[in-house]
């Protein structure tokens, strides 16, 4: 691949007059505050400004630009909706910013199918509020309202990926723009294919840096008749684990199980957004066709708890309830900001099979502890996914060290108990440097299919493999 000091970081007035004449003047911007905007998602990693940022409104467009980009070496990073948290959309190397989010349309939802023709920008929480008017939903949910775009670029996944699975489970079809803009479609939709090499789940996870997505077709599931909710809290984090293989072992599939260690229930507490007892615990959704299967699933779970020293369990939830839970779950972030003012976080994002998950768990909290560090523990537990959140103090490198210190520890013991780097969050920045330890000499073939498809490294430059490389 081409050498980083090759790229064209800097759009020269040929450049932004050749955008201009492929999306229009008002779709093109390098106002400070556009490229800010563009400059940093969620994350906690460093703002890196691109040149410019585009909107295109079609395949049509992004192809053109991206033939234009290739020829002339220019860096071109998609965006969606920028919740990413791994600095996956950061442009590191400057040059195009590609923010799809004028590419919004469902293009066709066929019911009988359970499927959905998307663009790549529709935001998540959009769709489905849509879609639920047939009775329809895209179960993969990552929490914040993220582009569909997005979402596939990271392989998202969420609170209900037990039931469901993780976004390439529920993905038949896409429209990609490769690096030399040709258009591509893989996929097809019928329910399975035996047909040729998996190249749409090779864009999924891909962060961008193979193509560009444009087009989707999306696997649909029925909005739930019958469903449930549990809380159950603990003594300890090792109950509250031990019980997460129980449940897993026990042949039923929960549709969401989440862990909260003590630190976190308590800030929710604090907030008014929850109210539980000042222990760790574990949230529990249950989907079903009756009400007996409910009350089954729900009875069998409450013996594993209470086999693991549960003190406390509430099912039997309604909607009512069930809702406000799972509010407080998706704000945990948001509350945890608040609750520490003047405090940034390093969001962390790792994943064990399920057997070593309390060993994680406590293994998290080992090194948490070994640094005087104050973290907080939340997971889908259920698919021995964990997210340490560790506060530090902007601008003070020696807070810094400490929690980036805590966060390598933590993905090492995660790898060596084989699991992965990332769940969901995807590779983008933070995760780069564990490629080559969770990955050995496969790496070597990741780098060979990005030099096949983007041979000049063009496209979201320094992401996966690493800064200095394509």
């Amino acid at each position: 691949m081409e050498s980083m000091t090759k790229y064209k970081e800097t759009p020269t007035p040929e450049t932004l007059n050749f955008l201009s004449s492929v999306v229009g003047e008002a779709h093109i911007s390098t106002a400070n505050a556009d490229l800010e905007q563009h400059a940093k998602d969620q994350s906690f990693h460093e703002a890196h400004t691109p040149g410019v940022v585009v909107w295109p409104d079609s395949v049509e467009e992004i192809k053109t630009i991206l033939k234009y980009a290739n020829q002339q070496r220019i860096p071109v990073t998609p965006w969606g909706a920028g919740t990413s948290l791994e600095g996956n959309p950061i442009p590191l190397y400057g040059g195009i910013v590609l923010d799809t989010m004028r590419m919004d349309k469902i293009l066709e939802v066929r019911p009988a199918d359970f499927q959905v023709d998307v663009q790549s920008g529709l935001k998540y929480k959009d769709m489905n509020a849509e879609l639920g008017r047939q009775g329809l939903f895209f179960a993969p949910d990552p929490g914040a309202n993220a582009s569909i775009g997005g979402m596939l670029a990271n392989n998202a996944a969420g609170t209900r990926t037990l039931r469901y699975g993780t976004t390439k489970d529920n993905v038949l079809r896409l429209e990609v723009v490769l690096a030399s803009g040709e258009i591509i479609r893989t996929g097809t939709r019928a329910a399975k294919t035996s047909s040729g090499y998996d190249l749409v789940h090779l864009f999924i996870g891909s962060e961008g840096t193979l193509g560009v997505i444009t087009q989707a077709t999306l696997q649909l599931a029925p909005l739930p008749d019958k469903f449930s909710a549990a809380v159950a809290s603990f003594p300890t984090p090792e109950n509250a684990t031990q019980a997460v293989s129980g449940i897993m072992g026990s042949g039923i599939t929960p549709a969401a199980l989440e862990f909260l260690d003590l630190a976190t229930v308590s800030a929710l507490n604090a907030s008014g957004e929850l109210e539980a007892p000042e222990q760790p615990l574990l949230l529990i959704e249950f989907h079903s066709a009756t009400d007996a299967g409910l009350a089954e699933e729900l009875s069998i779970v409450e013996q594993i708890c209470t086999q693991e020293g549960c003190s406390q369990f509430e099912g039997g939830l309604g909607r009512k309830e069930r809702d406000r839970l799972w509010s407080a779950r998706h704000q945990t972030y948001e509350i945890l900001v608040r609750s520490n003012p003047g405090s940034a976080f390093v969001i962390m994002d790792v994943a064990v099979p399920i057997s070593t998950y309390p060993r994680l768990v406590a293994l998290a909290k080992e090194e948490l502890a070994a640094r005087g560090l104050h973290g907080y523990l939340v997971g889908h537990a259920g698919d021995g996914n964990l997210h340490p959140l560790i506060p530090y103090t902007p601008g003070d490198a020696d807070s810094y060290a400490l929690a980036f210190a805590a966060d390598q520890a933590i993905v090492e013991a995660a790898i060596s108990m084989g699991g992965t780097a990332t769940g969901e969050h995807g590779v983008g920045i933070g995760k780069s440097p564990f490629m080559s330890l969770e990955h050995g000499s496969s790496l070597e073939v990741m780098r060979a299919i990005k030099a096949t498809l983007d041979p000049h490294g063009i496209l979201n430059p320094g992401k996966i493999f690493g800064v200095g490389e394509g």
